[in-house]
């Protein structure tokens, strides 16, 4: 499987998204919950890539060959995400159960008044962020978002939420100006949130080991991290079944040290040490992996990605 996960056709359409989520806010979540078993019927007999990709992912985080049932649960996990973000984004949390673990350590750059990277991937639901608003009325969440990734969709979600859509910074736009907008909402003591995982063709990539085979991750978010000078805190929102959702935070760097002596080694470093992270929450919450294509072996060939291009590599899907 070496295709590019960015050549994958989306499953659905505008059209699609429109009906399930009118069902949705219509009959109640309850109710819309039952669309899921002829979604996840979908992805089992026509979506043969993200098939054979969940059954070699699951491979490796069950640690033994993956049932049908088992890649049932993981689209069927996957569905129920997307599902509730029409919930999510148009009703914030008054449906769900949020637990939040390490929350104290936000409150403590809260109490210094400066802004944080918030690095996140496609595990489980990153929209789950979004319950610090509950928490802190006051505190400023923007979303670096590839806006032309899934156009159309993304601007129906938007809809349910036009203040969450004015948030956004664009990482399509040139890698100096979306750089240069990260810094000014950082400056303004805003949580500027990235999805890292993923690296784009033509990104600067390091491998490190992933549930115990290398695997490509981007270099580009640690190179502005370190660039910037900020803390940086690991965000996890796991999907735990039902209404339930676990939101994990843990405190990575205070600043991101990249030696200019021996910078490659040092990267590599930085990015293992976030890869042990990933594969922790990964083997805690298995079928949240929502990454669905080859992973570890992503053709994409390394370029000199210096911090100005860094945000450019950075994806969010919608």
């Amino acid at each position: 499987m070496k295709q590019q996960w960015l050549d994958r056709p989306e499953a659905g359409s505008v059209f699609w998204y429109r009906l399930i989520s009118t069902f949705a806010r219509l009959c109640g979540r309850t109710a819309a919950r039952l669309v899921l078993f002829p979604i996840t019927a979908f992805f089992l007999l026509k979506r043969a890539p993200e098939r054979r990709a969940a059954r070699d992912y699951l491979q490796r985080a069950l640690g033994r060959k993956p049932t049908l049932k088992d890649v049932a649960k993981q689209f069927y996990y996957f569905a129920s995400v997307i599902l509730d973000r029409v919930f999510l984004l148009s009703e914030s949390f008054k449906r769900f159960e949020v637990q939040v673990h390490g929350l104290d350590v936000l409150r403590a750059q809260w109490a210094k008044q400066q802004g944080v990277l918030i690095f996140g991937s496609h595990l489980g639901s990153f929209d789950a962020l979004r319950v610090l608003g509950e928490i802190r009325k006051d505190v400023k969440v923007r979303v670096v978002l590839d806006t032309e990734q899934n156009a159309a969709i993304t601007r129906f979600l938007n809809a349910f939420n036009p203040e969450l859509a004015r948030s956004i910074i664009n990482a399509r736009q040139d890698g100096a100006v979306t750089a240069l907008a990260i810094k000014e909402a950082l400056d303004e003591g805003a949580l500027v949130t990235l999805l890292i995982d993923r690296a784009r063709p033509g990104n600067q990539v390091s491998p490190a080991n992933f549930l115990g085979e290398p695997a490509p991750f981007p270099t580009g978010p640690w190179q502005l991290a370190a660039a910037l000078k900020v803390p940086v805190v690991l965000c996890f929102g796991l999907y735990c079944g039902g209404n339930r959702y676990e939101l994990h935070f843990e405190a990575f760097a205070d600043t991101v040290r990249v030696e200019r002596s021996n910078r490659e080694a040092s990267l590599n470093a930085i990015i293992q040490r976030y890869a042990d992270r990933l594969a922790h929450y990964t083997r805690k919450a298995p079928y949240n992996w929502f990454n669905f294509y080859d992973f570890w072996h992503l053709n994409s060939a390394p370029s000199d990605a210096g911090s100005a291009d860094a945000a450019a590599g950075v994806e969010r899907r919608p």
